[in-house]
């Protein structure tokens, strides 16, 4: 959520095509819930390019069941091996300008996947169990956030995108950022 929302305020006409969509679909005399989700795209695109770019788990584990070759290397049975998932989703062979965040990217795919260029929950039989019910809930809090808020900047400045230490990715600098609520759902909110 902090990466998206990072993004977004980064990329201003991103959020703006959000808030419309959801404007649109939704509009203001209810919140967004999770049977709209499907029936917004554009919402997904941010998702997707967001895990594509900053991906939960960067790392992904898995021991070979059998003798095999990969990139012309012979790996037996029993090895232990690991996949770079955030190379793999920012490499320009399979990525059109990688660094860009282009939620447009992903219009028109159906679902998560993209091949096997786009795996943030892993992929085959052992990718994550929780998938689902992860995009649920972050399309469902992200799409509540851009319905019912104005974000912005505390500054002019860009949100600082430098990425911290750890196996799950986290920012350099926690994100702070401006929000009110819009006007459009004033009514509606004041009611709750």
């Amino acid at each position: 959520m902090e990466w998206m929302l990072s993004l977004l305020l980064n990329n201003p006409k991103a959020l703006k095509t959000a808030q419309d969509e959801i404007d649109s679909y939704v509009g203001e005399d209810r919140l967004v819930n999770e049977s709209d989700i499907s029936n917004l795209p554009y919402l997904r695109c941010i998702i997707n390019e967001t895990l594509r770019m900053y991906p939960p788990g960067p790392l992904v584990f898995h021991e070979s069941g059998k003798d095999c070759t990969v990139g012309g290397y012979h790996i037996p049975s029993g090895t232990l091996l690991l996949m770079n998932l955030w190379a793999m989703q920012n490499d320009p062979k399979n990525w059109e300008e990688p660094k860009k965040f282009k939620p447009e990217r992903f219009i028109g795919l159906e679902g998560l996947r993209d091949g096997y260029k786009l795996m943030p929950f892993g992929a085959g039989r052992r990718r994550c169990p929780a998938e689902n019910l992860a995009m649920r809930m972050v399309g469902l809090a992200l799409g509540t956030l851009i319905q019912c808020f104005e974000w912005e900047r505390t500054s002019d400045e860009m949100i600082d995108m430098t990425e911290g230490n750890g196996l799950t990715m986290p920012r350099a600098k926690p994100l702070v950022a401006k929000c009110k609520p819009r006007k459009k759902m004033t009514k509606f909110l004041s009611q709750m």
